[in-house]
């Protein structure tokens, strides 16, 4: 099974310390066959990361996806390549989606690489940066996939809380670990849809240790509208900026996403499978994100629908009385205070309204992901049913 990974690869994570077996494990974060997965079974690191569909729920606000399909250029353009789809690259689709990258994000051609959705090069960087010496560094609560593949892999893990302000702690990370080998900042945070400055992340990548990496995930950064880190890609510094268009693109079962950084740094992440996971994407994924990456007035359009629907929401929420975390995102934490998140899931579920889970530091909160704007009326009419 080891042998689904480059020769390079392996000497590289053997000299890092992972032992043969981790290797297996290597194997499984990957997906690189059935085989793995037939043997270790459903790693632990991949539970716990997406919430169960529910599917017959009328409402589903709970997996922090968007309320509609792919914008409208992003749709005709996955279509109108179907017909081309009985060659592997008809033009060139991945060179076109990277320039598209470059146009928006003002990065080299060489720092951008395109990735089907963003679990693979979130675990791949703890794969890359991390091992059984130099570990993890990330937030509490923040996004557990890159947490659940370290414990996984046998990598040292430390979770920071968030400061009062909820975004990430970075000089408490630093401290933490001192001498780790990734830095997890997600911005906005989920589960709390908060921004981390970017004068802070600048600060962890100025005085972090030689040799690490830090990793800014900014999924939902076009909920939010605010400034990016892909400028410290395209400066060289020790960062990986990951994107996904499961958000605001509405793309999330089309499974895109792509990664900035220097070349040598993708170079590393890449050389598990010999690029394979970045080059073998579905063409009509590859044609609606090029098309869509680039409609920034209809991205904006979306971005202040999914704003006045927050608004008239959070409005609803504050009159009711109950404690909602502040957010800057398509999502918010609702304390509950005297009842258990998970009581209350199942409340809004005998409402047909599917809203999220909570995370162990906060028993009492539910992140609630920002619907259509039917969809949270439709929410604040369950929560006057079962908020009694």
């Amino acid at each position: 099974m080891t042998q689904m990974i480059t020769e390079d690869a392996r000497d590289d994570l053997l000299s890092r310390g992972y032992s043969r077996r981790s290797l297996g494990r290597i194997v499984t974060v990957f997906g690189l066959g059935a085989a793995a997965a037939a043997t270790f079974g459903r790693p632990a690191w991949a539970s716990g990361g997406i919430p169960d569909p529910a599917p017959n729920a009328k409402v589903r606000i709970g997996a922090n996806e968007c309320w509609t399909g792919p914008l409208a250029p992003g749709q005709a353009a996955a279509a109108a390549i179907i017909a081309s789809g009985n060659r592997y690259a008809p033009h060139d689709e991945r060179g076109d989606f990277i320039k598209a990258v470059m146009q928006v994000e003002g990065v080299p051609y060489d720092h951008v690489a395109p990735w089907p959705g963003s679990s693979d090069p979130l675990s791949r960087s703890v794969v890359t940066f991390c091992s059984p010496t130099r570990g993890l560094v990330t937030a509490n609560p923040t996004f557990e996939l890159a947490g659940r593949t370290a414990e996984w892999l046998g990598a040292p893990v430390k979770a920071v809380p968030l400061k009062a302000d909820y975004s990430h702690d970075v000089k408490a990370m630093l401290a933490a670990d001192p001498n780790a080998g990734l830095y997890y900042i997600c911005t906005p945070n989920n589960p709390t849809g908060t921004i981390t400055p970017i004068a802070d992340i600048e600060w962890l990548v100025a005085n972090k240790p030689a040799g690490s990496m830090v990793l800014v995930d900014e999924a939902y950064t076009h909920f939010a509208g605010v400034p990016t880190a892909s400028y410290m890609a395209a400066a060289g510094k020790d960062v990986v900026v990951m994107r996904t268009f499961s958000k605001i693109f509405g793309m999330a079962g089309m499974r895109m996403g792509y990664v900035m950084a220097r070349p040598d740094i993708i170079t590393r992440m890449m050389r598990y499978d010999g690029g394979m996971q970045s080059g073998a994407l579905p063409l009509p994924s590859l044609a609606c994100a090029t098309a869509s990456l680039t409609a920034a007035d209809l991205i904006a359009a979306r971005r202040k629908e999914m704003q006045d629907a927050r608004g008239m929401t959070l409005e609803h929420l504050k009159k009711r009385g109950l404690t909602v975390h502040p957010t800057d995102a398509n999502m918010f934490m609702i304390d509950w205070k005297t009842k258990a998140a998970k009581d209350m899931q199942i409340a809004f579920r005998s409402q047909s309204v599917e809203i999220g889970r909570s995370w162990p530091i906060w028993p009492t909160v539910s992140r609630v992901t920002v619907g259509s704007m039917d969809d949270m009326t439709a929410f604040c009419a369950a929560l006057d049913k079962v908020w009694v």
